[in-house]
């Protein structure tokens, strides 16, 4: 179907963003205390006010308060704001403390908790869950392992949650795998990753927070090889199979990668820590038979600056192909892809580079973006991603954690937290060299019902244009961008960090997802081209969730980086949304921003999408292909309806 910005409504046709102020964040000045909590105490008293009007406003927020840089987005941690959970057990931060004590922070409905529930994303029928662990394809089976806390909605109690599906889609919950039942464990079943032996045989490292807070390695293996749901798994009688070496911190020493094989048939792992606080490293461990270790000289990689680096992965990718390459590849066109998890800055970053098996040595092919000072996988709400070779369709299968950014008092109130991202398909990028492409899988295609094309709208500057779609919430959306420049441009120092309200000559501009009808509530996902000095042009790929809701207490973030755009391409972004999750590839999957947002008002049918264009010497010509996608079918795997067979 074809649409004109002549045929839409008029208030709606030249709705222009409001500028944001020139500094957005300004330095906090000291003063006494007694004035500073007289201060606090206004303060108080002005956030219910502000609180009451909200809620009973259809009305957006005020600029001011939409853009708020991340040290002041929340607030301060002047009046003891409770430690986050799972900090002082020696891992990330797995929680929001609420300012507002343990009540709500916002006047939920259950009709909006209802509503934030995925459609077609991976979660569990409630509860907490954290990083997927030991994925792998097993006799027809996808096998999926993650920590999940069986009990409640916050994090603790780490046990692995375990589902199946044969298409990586829809997904069956089967009995847990493992729980903390042993001395070596019994403070949490942590992360860990999965082997499959050329035997046959499947060996599981995992950590194991022990009963004195010791992080340790762990080996457990299937109870029963005939099984292909591998339900019952056993674990070593003589865990752990690896301590903690002189000179790693106890609580430092975590999430086992999984193992490849080197021409002498012996088989390295490796495992994050950090050195003298501050250095980020891998340790590479040799085995034969994973319950004996040998840890090796040096380390796999280093990178100062970076911190403790936590689920590491490290995988080949070929370089000329387009499939995946199981972990033990090596060779002439050949890369290895080096990725961290850092928990100073809850970041996963990666590099491209060339492993040495005889020194068991990473190098990076650019040490300008060594691992945690270059790219990262993805620049939204998203860690401890996962892959793992499908042997099954010859791909490597990335997955990554949505983390919350509501509160965790919000969260008990919706009785779950945290979603799996869509599982993607990495390759290496042969045209740029220089990072890999991420995809949604080819499965993700079964859900699509009707679609809705729209060709060559031209959208001039500072209009917004809504799109006729009916359903917006389950959507698959391919989006591509022409520019045709109205007035001269000049080089100019914009990124995204101003967000879609943040004007500049030949950007933003892209759509306007899970939005209201009165642009009260919005999600823009966008480009924004800058010309430089030197004459070229530098392109943004951008996801602003600052005007996402209307809800106080929740983190919102201008998220994205540059992308490469080159000289034969349009600007090109998929973006996938599923209520209150956004996945968005720019450029073919060069760069991904995954968003987590919480509408109070675009939900349900008054979610709506919309092309826009905020630049301010463009016209924008888009073309766009949507479908609607269908709920994946996510339940428990029907036993009885098994036996009665």
């Amino acid at each position: 179907m074809d649409t004109n910005p002549s045929d839409t409504p008029s208030d709606l046709e030249h709705a222009p963003y409001t500028p944001l102020p020139d500094n957005p964040s300004q330095a906090r000045i000291r003063r006494p205390f007694k004035v500073f909590a007289a201060i606090f105490a206004s303060v108080i008293f002005l956030l219910s006010l502000v609180t009451l009007i909200i809620n009973q406003s259809q009305e957006p927020l005020p600029v001011q308060n939409q853009n708020r840089s991340p040290s002041t987005s929340r607030p301060t941690k002047s009046f003891s704001k409770p430690e986050p959970r799972g900090v002082a057990q020696g891992v990330s931060p797995k929680s929001n403390p609420s300012f507002f004590g343990d009540k709500v922070s916002y006047n939920w409905t259950n009709a909006m908790f209802s509503w934030q529930r995925t459609g077609y994303h991976f979660q569990p029928e409630k509860n907490w869950m954290n990083d997927p662990d030991g994925p792998l394809f097993y006799k027809g089976w996808y096998h999926l392992f993650y920590q999940y806390n069986p009990d409640s909605a916050t994090w603790g109690n780490i046990t692995w949650g375990h589902a199946v599906s044969t298409d990586l889609i829809h997904w069956l919950y089967l009995p847990l795998a493992m729980v903390p039942d042993h001395w070596y464990d019994i403070n949490g079943v942590w992360t860990g990753s999965a082997t499959l032996l050329p035997d046959g045989r499947i060996v599981m490292l995992y950590t194991g927070s022990t009963n004195e807070s010791v992080q340790v390695q762990n080996l457990a293996y299937p109870a029963n090889l005939s099984d292909p749901l591998l339900i019952d798994w056993i674990k070593y009688p003589n865990n752990p199979v690896i301590k903690p070496p002189k000179g790693i911190e106890a609580d430092e020493f975590r999430d086992p990668t999984t193992a490849w094989m080197e021409p002498n048939g012996t088989w390295r792992i490796t495992i994050g820590s950090r050195h003298k606080k501050t250095i980020g490293i891998s340790l590479v461990y040799q085995t034969s038979d994973f319950t004996t270790f040998k840890l090796m000289n040096g380390v796999l990689h280093a990178v100062p600056g970076t911190g403790m680096w936590e689920c590491v992965d490290f995988y080949p990718v070929s370089v000329n192909g387009s499939t995946g390459l199981d972990t033990s590849a090596n060779g002439p066109g050949t890369k290895h892809v080096l990725k961290a998890s850092l928990d100073d800055t809850k970041r996963d970053h990666y590099a491209l580079g060339v492993y040495d098996p005889v020194a068991d040595k990473w190098t990076p092919d650019n040490p300008k973006e060594d691992v945690g000072i270059g790219l990262q996988v993805d620049y939204g709400r998203y860690y401890a991603s996962k892959t793992f070779y499908d042997q099954n369709k010859r791909r490597r299968i990335l997955w990554g954690w949505i983390n919350e950014t509501d509160t965790e008092t919000d969260d008990l109130a919706k009785g779950w937290a945290s979603v799996q991202t869509i599982p993607r398909n990495v390759i290496f990028d042969n045209k740029t060299g220089t990072n890999i492409l991420q995809w949604p899988v080819e499965e993700i295609e079964s859900l699509r019902l009707r679609s809705t094309e729209f060709r060559e709208i031209v959208v001039g500057p500072g209009s917004v244009v809504p799109l006729d779609i009916g359903q917006a919430t389950q959507l698959d959306i391919f989006a591509e961008f022409e520019l045709e420049i109205t007035s001269e441009t000049k080089p100019e120092n914009y990124g995204c960090r101003g967000g879609a309200v943040d004007r500049s000559a030949l950007g933003p501009f892209g759509l306007l997802v899970i939005a209201d009808k009165t642009l009260s509530e919005l999600t823009p996902i966008f480009f924004r081209p800058v010309k430089t000095i030197e004459d070229t042009v530098k392109t943004y790929f951008c996801a602003d969730e600052t005007r996402s809701t209307k809800a106080p207490d929740v983190f919102k973030q201008v998220y994205g980086t540059t992308v490469p755009v080159l000289a034969d391409e349009k600007f090109q972004m998929r973006v996938l949304v599923d209520h209150s999750i956004v996945e968005s590839f720019g450029q073919g999957g060069r760069r991904v921003i995954t968003s987590r947002i919480y509408p109070t008002e675009a939900i349900f049918g008054n979610a709506k999408l919309f092309l826009f264009n905020n630049a301010t010497g463009v016209n924008v010509k888009a073309t766009l292909k949507i479908w609607e996608l269908n709920s994946a079918f996510i339940h428990p795997f029907p036993f009885d309806q098994i036996r009665m067979e």
